[in-house]
C-alpha cells in the first residue's frame, strides 16, 4: 500500500535564508549581553567563574578556570575589535581575576597545569585574549601579575602527549609567551608540526587524531573550530599572516563546509561538543580574517548571521542570559563528560568576526546567497566520507556517514557505538536519540542486524568501500552490546559484554532529499589459528563470543522531535511509515526490497530537538541469507508535498550478481558494487 499525501500544517517560522542580516553592532550588543549575564557568577576575586549546569570530569575547580578563561575570549574579541573601546569595563574584570588566579596563595588561585589538564585548553584561550589585548590589559598589568601569568602559562612548555586538536593549545601559549619574554621549546613546534601534517588527510580536512589501529577517521566541527581558528590566532600573536599552506586548506575546507549549515541558519549535529554552537562560525570569520575564503564577505555576513540567529530564535541563551549546555535550550545528555557549565562559552570563538574593523566588507558588502544555498545539490565530501544533500527551499541539510567513527575503544572493551559519530545519517535538523535505552539499541538512522531476541548490532569502524558524486559504501563487523537486563548476558560477569557478528555492507544512493539506503551481510573473515589477525580483529583469540544468528535487518529512519508528544503523527501500513511534526516536517520510510514490516519507536526526554521524539523503522519479515540483498527510501523533509514515494522504479540485482543496480521512475540508473 502507498500512503496518500498530507498536507503540512501551515508553517509560521520565516523562510530558510530570509532571516535579517546582522550588523556589526549588533554582534557587538549580542556580546555585551552575554558577558554582562555571567558577571554574577563570578569569585568575588574574578578569578573563577561557577556557571550553573553539570560538572565536569575535570571538576568545579577545572570548570571554573574554563569560566574565566572562554568568557575572557569573547570579552578580548569585542574589546580588540573596538580598538579599546570598553564600556562595561571587561578588562578591569579579567585584570582582577588574572591577580587573584595566578597567586599561588590566593583562595582563587587556578589548577596548575600539572594539576588539571583541562588547563591547557583554558590556557590557550587566555593567551589569545591577552595577545589580542595587550595594549589595554597586559602592558598594564602590575609587574608581579604579568611575572605569575608567564609562570602559570609557561607550566604547557616542554609537556607532550597531545593527539589531536590540543597541540594548537600549546602552540598559542607558547607564541604569547614568545613574545612577552617567557619560556618556550622550539621542539614542542616541532613536534606539534609533524603530528599536525600526519593527521592533516586533504581536501582541508583534519582527522580529528588517530583511532584503532592508527585509523585517521575522526571528523566533526573540531575541523573548523579547532585546525583551522588557531593558526590564524596564532600567526595573529606572531604579528602575521598565516602560512600559505594553512591558508589554503582552510580555504578548501571552507567550500565544502559552507554545504553542512542549511539555508535557514541551522547547523548539521553531528561530533562531540556541539554545545559549543556558535563556534561552528569560527573557521568561516577565519577565512575572512586571513583573506582565505571562497565566500563572498556578503556571503559570509548572510551566513554567520543567518547561524547566530538561529540558536538565538531556538531558546539557546536561557532567561538567565546564560548558554547552558545543550543545542537549543539545555539538555545535558547532549555533552561528554569533559563539558562543564562553562563549558559552551567556546561559542566566544563565533564571535571572531568582531576582530574584522568596521570598515571591512564583511560589514559593508550587499547580501550574497552563499553558493550551498542557491540550488539543491548531492555533495561528496571524499575526505570525511559524507555524501551531503542540501535542499535550500526547506533549509534541510542529510549527511549520509560512510566515513567517520572516532574508533577510540580497544577491540577487547564492550563498547556500544558513539551517537555522534557512527550513525549512518545525520542532518541540521534532527538529532540522534540519546537515551540510555537507544544508545544501548540503536535504531535511529541506523542499520541493524536484530538478534534472536530482537536486540539491534552497533556499527563499529567503518571501512569505505565507495564514494563519488551520488554513491556511497562502506561496511562494518557489527556486534551487539549485553548490559544488565538485556540480552543472554555474554560470558563475563562485568557490567557490559559483547558478541560479534558478520560484516554489513550500508549504501546510500541520493537524489535530491530521497535516499535508497542498501544493505546486506557476509560472514566475517576470521584468522586461522597462529595466524596474525587481520586488524584489530580478536576471533583467533576468542575474545568475545559470536552470535549464532539467524539475523533479520532492521532500517531506521530520521527521527523527529517536538515539545508535545501530539505534534507528532505516525501513520504506516505494509511496508511504510511516516513521521510528520504539525510544522509539515516529515520523515518517510517505504521498503523496497526485503522489508514488510514497519513501525516506529516514541520517546520521551531521548533528542535535544523536543521533550518527545519518533523513530519510524522497517523491518524484514525473516531471517536474511548472507548476500541478501535489503533496501529502503528514506526521506527527510520540511515540505510533505515534495516527498515522492514513487521516485524509484526498482531496486535489483544484476544478472551476474556483481552489482544492485538502482533505477528511478525517471531513467536514470545507479549502479551499486556488491
Amino acid at each position: 500500500m502507498t500512503p496518500s499525501p498530507t498536507s503540512p500544517a501551515p508553517d509560521h517560522e520565516p523562510r530558510p535564508g530570509r532571516a535579517p542580516r546582522w550588523s556589526r553592532d549588533r554582534w557587538l550588543a549580542t556580546a555585551d549581553t552575554l558577558l554582562r549575564a555571567t558577571a554574577p557568577y563570578a569569585s568575588p576575586g574574578q578569578a573563577l567563574l561557577a556557571l550553573p549546569g553539570p560538572v565536569s570530569a575535570s571538576g568545579a575547580w577545572s570548570d571554573g578556570l574554563e569560566g574565566f578563561a572562554r568568557t575572557f575570549l569573547l570579552a578580548a574579541f569585542r574589546v580588540r575589535g573596538q580598538d579599546g573601546a570598553d564600556p562595561d569595563g571587561l578588562l578591569d574584570r579579567y585584570a582582577e581575576g588574572l591577580r587573584h588566579g595566578t597567586d599561588p596563595t590566593s583562595p582563587e588561585r587556578w589548577p596548575r597545569i600539572d594539576e588539571r589538564r583541562q588547563a591547557v585548553v583554558e590556557a590557550a584561550s587566555i593567551a589569545v585574549g591577552l595577545a589580542e589585548t595587550r595594549p589595554w590589559l597586559w602592558d598594564r598589568l602590575p609587574d608581579g601579575v604579568r611575572e605569575r601569568t608567564i609562570a602559570w602559562l609557561a607550566g604547557v612548555v616542554g609537556t607532550s602527549g597531545y593527539r589531536n586538536n590540543w597541540l594548537w593549545f600549546q602552540n598559542v601559549v607558547e607564541a604569547f609567551l614568545a613574545s612577552v619574554g617567557g619560556p618556550w621549546d622550539q621542539a614542542d613546534l616541532d613536534r606539534n608540526e609533524e603530528l599536525a601534517e600526519a593527521l592533516y588527510v586533504g581536501d582541508g580536512w583534519y582527522s580529528d587524531g588517530r583511532g584503532r589501529d592508527g585509523r585517521r577517521q575522526t571528523f566533526d566541527w573540531y575541523a573548523g573550530w579547532a585546525w583551522h581558528l588557531y593558526p590564524v590566532l596564532h600567526a595573529r600573536i606572531e604579528g602575521r599572516g598565516p602560512a600559505p599552506r594553512h591558508a589554503e586548506r582552510l580555504r578548501a575546507y571552507l567550500e565544502q563546509a559552507q554545504h553542512l549549515v542549511g539555508s535557514g541558519g541551522a547547523p548539521v549535529l553531528q561530533g562531540r561538543s556541539v554545545t559549543y554552537r556558535f563556534a561552528v562560525l569560527a573557521p568561516f570569520w577565519a577565512g575572512a580574517l586571513a583573506d582565505a575564503t571562497p565566500l563572498s564577505p556578503g556571503a559570509t555576513g548572510v551566513l554567520t548571521s543567518a547561524v547566530a540567529g538561529h540558536f538565538l530564535d531556538r531558546g539557546a541563551v536561557d532567561e538567565r542570559g546564560l548558554l547552558p549546555v545543550g543545542w537549543h535550550g539545555r539538555y545535558d545528555r547532549l555533552r561528554q563528560l569533559y563539558s562543564g557549565g562553562a563549558s559552551p562559552y567556546w561559542a566566544s570563538k563565533g564571535f571572531a568576526g568582531l576582530l574584522l574593523p568596521p570598515d571591512h566588507p564583511v560589514w559593508t558588502a550587499p547580501d550574497e546567497t552563499p553558493p550551498a544555498w542557491r540550488q539543491e545539490q548531492v555533495t561528496m565530501l571524499r575526505a570525511p566520507g559524507w555524501l551531503v544533500a542540501g535542499t535550500p527551499s526547506d533549509g534541510i541539510v542529510r549527511v549520509l556517514n560512510h566515513g567517520s567513527d572516532r574508533l577510540l575503544e580497544p577491540e577487547a572493551q564492550a563498547h556500544g557505538d558513539d551517537p555522534f559519530y557512527r550513525r549512518v545519517g545525520y542532518a541540521n535538523v534532527v538529532s540522534p536519540q540519546l537515551s540510555p535505552q537507544d544508545l544501548a539499541a540503536p535504531s535511529d538512522s541506523h542499520v541493524a542486524l536484530l538478534d534472536g531476541g530482537g536486540r539491534p548490532s552497533h556499527r563499529d569502524g567503518i571501512e569505505r568501500v565507495r564514494a563519488d558524486d551520488r554513491v556511497a559504501v562502506s561496511r562494518s563487523r557489527v556486534r551487539w552490546l549485553d548490559v544488565p537486563g538485556s540480552g543472554p548476558g555474554g560470558d563475563h560477569a562485568g557490567w557490559a559484554a559483547v558478541r560479534r557478528g558478520p560484516v554489513v555492507t550500508t549504501a546510500s544512493v541520493v537524489r535530491g532529499p530521497h535516499e535508497v539506503r542498501l544493505a546486506w551481510w557476509t560472514p566475517a573473515v576470521v584468522p586461522g589459528p597462529g595466524a596474525p589477525a587481520a586488524g584489530a580483529d580478536l576471533d583467533a583469540d576468542v575474545a568475545w563470543p559470536a552470535d549464532p544468528g539467524p539475523w533479520a535487518f532492521q532500517v531506521g529512519g530520521w527521527p523527529l522531535a517536538a515539545d508535545q508528544d501530539g505534534e507528532l503523527r505516525t501513520e504506516s501500513g505494509d511496508g511504510w511509515v511516516r513521521v510528520a511534526r504539525s510544522d509539515g516536517t516529515t520523515s518517510v520510510l517505504r521498503g523496497l526490497r526485503g522489508l514488510d514490516l514497519a513501525g516506529a519507536h516514541r520517546r520521551a526526554g531521548a533528542d535535544p530537538f523536543g521533550a518527545a521524539s519518533v523513530v519510524p523503522w522497517l523491518r524484514g519479515g525473516g531471517p536474511a541469507a548472507a548476500g541478501h540483498v535489503v533496501a529502503a527510501l528514506v526521506v527527510l523533509t520540511g515540505d510533505a508535498g515534495s516527498v515522492d514515494l514513487d521516485a524509484v522504479g526498482s531496486v535489483a540485482l544484476a544478472p551476474d550478481g556483481s552489482a544492485v543496480e538502482v533505477r528511478w521512475r525517471d531513467g536514470a540508473v545507479d549502479t551499486v558494487p556488491r
